[in-house]
């Protein structure tokens, strides 16, 4: 008996019929088309107007701004010793365009480091300004009195930012403001005497300074153009003023960026391997994405052109606390406030953003674009874009910006009807076969991008993500 049931049980173990393994090898099977995961949104290629530049290059005429500097300072460390790199000095408006580094290491050596805790008051308003400051690390808040004679904060400063250059110039005047440490801050200090004997022991640095002032006294509008003499209001015949619209000498040009790629594909592959989806179709279509994700990447974060680079520095903010705020936000609109096209934000910053809505019980609202639900605030839409980066410290930036030429704002630039183009821009050229059977293309893309105005793009830096 029992050999009986063990024979029934090696004949329940023999196959009864075709298995799937073998099957599949007869079947045709429901293939996807090869998935890539790189491939973002890209938002910024599709909201940015773009613009024909015949040429290869574009060239930006404005109106002429007496470019007196207010840049950003950068500092190396020695140890736990902070000190100003000699040449980052003439980013200082006195110091714009001076060029004896002999006495820019002299200025250099003559700061003096301190360090301030949270809450500390580094300058108290009413005392006597005699020093020009520079923040080398940390966050500090410049508070000034409001209307009603409250404390309000009147801008926030960070690395590299520095207050006030006008102490070294004049004499008797007091601070009309109160700068006070948000974080641990390292500062460098120059006092009024060291500067001066510097001045008088270096006949080149008096002229500059003597060039700088005539310079300032110059007639300029609010945003530092050359002023245009109106009059209005009068009556009778008085003298008309004489005018002319003055322009800058030597404009910007914004050379086309190229990103480019060889794809390579072996003959047998192209030959052999076309059904049900043609290789070199797939193979080139994955090709083209990734260029597009790096065109994005370049409009962002190049050096040259990019947009992270290209704002200019007075509309450039931090945020209040490190968070992005509804308040904080309020304040970037206020530095784009002629008709804002959209915020442009890491997923994260705008989860971050989110966050401290929910914390003040604020719920942005949502706009739709194309079909798209998107977060917007106060009507602007926020869209994310992961091409902006997030720093080691957990820090990110978000963008603002007006497009489109009619209104002066932010463009992208690129040529269409170039050779072999497939999309504007964009083309693929045949480039041979070689002795190994290896067919190539070479894939190209050409763009860049202009702000054309500076109030076009504004940027809310150091903000904190992932606070809890």
């Amino acid at each position: 008996m029992a050999s009986f049931e063990k024979l029934v049980e090696e004949a329940n173990k023999q196959q009864m019929s075709l298995g799937t393994a073998a099957a599949r090898q007869l079947a045709t099977t429901t293939k996807s088309a090869p998935q890539m995961q790189g491939i973002s949104s890209r938002w910024l290629l599709k909201l940015l107007p773009w613009v024909q530049v015949n040429g290869g290059v574009f060239r930006l005429n404005r109106r002429l701004t007496y470019a007196i500097g207010d840049g950003r300072v950068t500092f190396y460390t020695t140890g736990a010793k902070v000190q100003v790199v000699p040449q980052e000095l003439t980013e200082l408006p006195m110091l714009r365009g001076y060029d004896d580094v002999t006495v820019l290491s002299t200025l250099a050596d003559r700061f003096v480091q301190k360090e301030y805790k949270p809450g500390d008051v580094i300058t108290q308003a009413g005392q006597e300004a005699d020093s020009i400051w520079l923040i080398a690390h940390g966050k500090v808040n410049k508070i000034g009195k409001g209307k009603y004679g409250d404390e309000t904060v009147l801008e926030v400063l960070a690395d590299g930012d520095h207050y006030s250059y006008q102490a070294l110039l004049e004499s008797q005047d007091y601070w009309q403001f109160t700068v006070k440490a948000v974080t641990p801050v390292t500062v460098l200090m120059l006092k009024q005497s060291d500067f001066e004997t510097v001045v008088e022991q270096s006949p080149s640095l008096k002229k500059h300074l003597e060039e700088f002032k005539s310079l300032a006294k110059k007639k300029q509008d609010p945003t530092g153009q050359a002023d245009i003499e109106l009059v209005a209001g009068h009556h009778g015949e008085p003298v008309l003023p004489g005018t002319f619209v003055d322009y800058e000498t030597s404009p910007r040009e914004y050379e086309l960026s190229v990103a480019q790629t060889v794809l390579q594909i072996h003959t047998r592959v192209a030959d052999l391997f076309n059904d049900p989806m043609n290789q070199t179709q797939e193979q080139l279509r994955l090709t083209v994405e990734a260029l597009k994700e790096l065109k994005e990447h370049e409009l962002i974060n190049n050096r040259e052109f990019g947009l992270l680079h290209n704002a200019d520095l007075k509309q450039r903010l931090h945020t209040r606390s490190g968070p992005p705020t509804p308040d904080d936000m309020d304040e970037l609109l206020a530095t784009v406030w002629k008709d804002p096209s959209f915020f442009l934000a890491h997923p994260r910053a705008i989860a971050a953003f989110g966050q401290e809505c929910s914390r003040r019980g604020v719920y942005p609202g949502s706009v739709d674009v194309g079909g798209h639900q998107v977060t917007a605030w106060r009507g602007i839409p926020i869209f994310p874009c992961n091409k902006i980066p997030i720093s080691d410290t957990r820090t990110s930036s978000i963008l603002l910006m007006r497009t489109g030429a009619e209104n002066q704002g932010v463009i992208g630039l690129h040529q269409a009807g170039i050779p072999d183009e497939i999309e504007p821009s964009l083309n693929v050229r045949f480039m041979g076969i070689n002795e190994k059977a290896v067919i190539s293309y070479l894939v190209s893309t050409y763009f860049s991008t202009a702000v054309l105005i500076p109030d076009a793009l504004g940027i809310l830096e150091s903000v904190e993500i992932g606070r809890t």
